[in-house]
């Protein structure tokens, strides 16, 4: 399948679904080439932002600010990055009920780091985020040269959201931190593979993972919100090295029936496009 024909094949996917925009970004490791599509365009990065998080996180381990079985006091409290003003993660408003039961006790920064990965926790990815630090989370994301990933806030900051103060991820950027991640070279190589380890244990598999074979493994990251559905996944064949894929969508509020599908529709594409002439 040439280029073009992978473009159009994208485009009619999202033609059909509906959707406002589409970018993806992909890097094969068995050719070392790339394609995308739209990689500079700048989405919400709704929960795909807990990848530079969990960047920002081992990059704390690594400089030995705490280790992973530091012991983090669950609360539900937070200020606003805008006004200073409290804030909390509603129940509701959260993937993850085990962190909300574990509120007065401790969990260990791997657990909350599991968490925040696995089954997407708000309230552990602001809990990580209040322990390394916003700023010393963006400085974490500049020594490792991500450009396009854009971290202002914790999650459900309503103040910060009114001012217009949101998270933000390119396809380009969220495949370089993914690509440095499954190199070794996302802090140290013990990082990496702690991080992939992590990646591996997703249990939102209705994306990426959907548009592949049974026998693929996929360590990915999904995000979803009103207006916005992505996954950020490294994806494993037998008899080939691994590719990146990110695939970002932007919806409008009243078109919500086909997003799943068609993240997994462009990841078949893109699948189908990585092993041309290998079947």
């Amino acid at each position: 399948m040439a280029e073009v024909t992978l473009r159009d094949t994208i485009l009619r996917i999202g033609d059909e679904a509906n959707a406002a925009a589409i970018a993806v970004a992909a890097y094969d490791f068995e050719h070392h080439t790339t394609w995308s599509l739209n990689p500079a365009r700048w989405f919400h990065a709704a929960s795909t932002i807990k990848v530079p998080v969990l960047l920002a996180v081992y990059e704390a381990i690594e400089q030995h600010r705490f280790a992973p079985f530091s012991r983090v006091h669950v609360r539900n409290r937070f200020l606003s990055t805008v006004d200073g003003r409290p804030f909390r993660v509603g129940p509701e408003r959260d993937a993850n009920a085990a962190v909300h039961a574990a509120i007065g006790r401790m969990l260990t920064v791997h657990e909350l780091a599991e968490h925040m990965i696995v089954t997407s926790s708000n309230l552990a990815t602001n809990l990580l985020l209040d322990l390394v630090g916003v700023e010393a989370a963006r400085a974490s994301l500049a020594r490792l040269h991500l450009g396009g990933i854009d971290l202002r806030r914790g999650v459900e900051d309503e103040a910060a959201w009114e001012a217009g103060i949101n998270n933000r991820v390119t396809a380009a950027g969220l495949c370089d931190a993914m690509r440095l991640i499954e190199e070794g070279k996302a802090v140290s190589p013990e990082a990496s593979r702690a991080m992939l380890d992590i990646l591996h244990q997703q249990q939102f598999r209705s994306g990426i993972p959907a548009g592949l074979p049974d026998d693929a493994r996929v360590a990915n990251k999904t995000g979803e919100i009103s207006t916005i559905a992505h996954d950020a996944g490294i994806v494993y064949l037998d008899g080939r090295d691994a590719y990146v894929v990110i695939i970002l969508t932007e919806w409008a509020a009243e078109v919500n029936g086909r997003r799943q599908e068609t993240i997994a529709r462009i990841s078949r594409a893109v699948y189908e496009y990585m092993t041309r002439g290998t079947r």
